[in-house]
């Protein structure tokens, strides 16, 4: 289904949380000699959580543009917060904006209805229960999480949150459109082979 013209079409979410893990200890701990057994020396345990948090995100999949900003909590405050750095982010021209989210509670709230009354270009549509595969920013988090945090590890949040922002820069520098469907394939079908049934008369 195309939008109507002058308008644009958005899809925002959160992803996380995402939790900030320190690095195993690099000391080796000898075998205590006293025991009298033979073992195998051991690493240091040094595992703990240091900081977490959520990113929000608002993505344009006309364009494949898209914004990241990461927050402590995933709370009515911040996303109404979010919402005013989206709304300055889209084109001023687009006489409407079609925003497209799940039915989180914190995007139901009184804060936000009362923000979008006083933006009224905005409109919210709401994805129904269990087919989260309709908002086009869950496929987005997929790339963003390869290209910021996949095969990494983060001592503190605000690690996460450049390689975030970082991996947002990249994405937009070299974005593409996105189109809800089916994967296409590459590969044509293969011809059918010699030993092809004959077809009934």
């Amino acid at each position: 289904m195309t939008p109507p013209a002058a308008s644009v079409v958005i899809c925002l979410d959160e992803m996380g949380p995402e939790s900030a893990k320190s690095f195993p200890g690099p000391r080796v701990v000898p075998v205590a000699e006293s025991s009298g057994r033979r073992g195998r020396a051991t690493q240091e345990i040094d595992y703990g959580r240091r900081g977490y948090g959520y990113v929000f995100g608002a993505f344009v999949p006309a364009t494949g543009a898209a914004l990241t900003a990461p927050y402590p909590r995933r709370t009515t405050a911040n996303w109404v917060a979010f919402l005013e750095p989206v709304e300055d982010w889209l084109d001023p021209a687009a006489e409407r904006v079609y925003a497209v989210l799940d039915n989180l509670r914190a995007h139901r709230a009184v804060d936000v209805l009362l923000w979008a009354l006083t933006h009224p270009r905005w409109e919210f549509v709401f994805q129904p229960t269990y087919a989260a595969y309709l908002n086009l920013i869950e496929p987005w988090w997929k790339i963003l999480r390869s290209l910021a945090l996949k095969g990494r590890r983060f001592a503190t949040w605000e690690q996460i949150c450049a390689a975030v922002e970082a991996a947002t820069h990249y994405w937009n520098a070299h974005r593409h459109p996105f189109v809800w469907g089916r994967r296409k394939h590459r590969r044509p079908a293969r011809p059918p082979g010699i030993a092809r049934l004959p077809v009934a008369a």
